[in-house]
């Protein structure tokens, strides 16, 4: 959400290191339904499940989007990387693939587009719908 709002607002996005690190980004909805799969799964299917996105993206590539989908003209800010900041992060979601039949169908575009459309009402005082 900050990369979306700064380039909502045509402030610079700002990035940490060089952006090569990357994150899976998972849409809500796709997480409620994998929360649901697993509430509904049997009781004997116990222990850690993993729900995400397997999808990656580093994050330079993650802002250069949000400013295509945006149309915005914010310049990358780049600023020193954490120390404790992660290269990657990607889950692994084959359990609940196996054994919930559950896996992320809303791409990242998509996403991103519902989340931009929801920012843009919330920054124009309107009430969202």
């Amino acid at each position: 959400s900050n990369f979306i709002i700064q380039a909502l607002q045509n402030t610079p996005l700002t990035v940490y290191g060089d952006g090569s690190q990357t994150r899976s980004f998972c849409y809500v909805d796709d997480m409620v339904q994998g929360l649901i799969a697993l509430m509904n799964s049997p009781k004997d299917f116990t222990g850690p499940v993993n729900l995400g996105n397997p999808d990656e993206i580093t994050i330079k590539e993650l802002a250069k989007q949000v400013l295509r989908l945006t149309g915005s003209s914010s310049p990358i800010d780049y600023r020193s990387l954490p120390a404790d900041d992660p290269v990657q992060r990607q889950p692994d979601i084959t359990l609940a693939k196996d054994n919930l039949n559950w896996q992320p169908t809303v791409s990242l575009d998509e996403g991103l587009t519902h989340t931009i459309a929801f920012f843009k009402t919330l920054l124009s005082g309107k009430p969202a719908s």
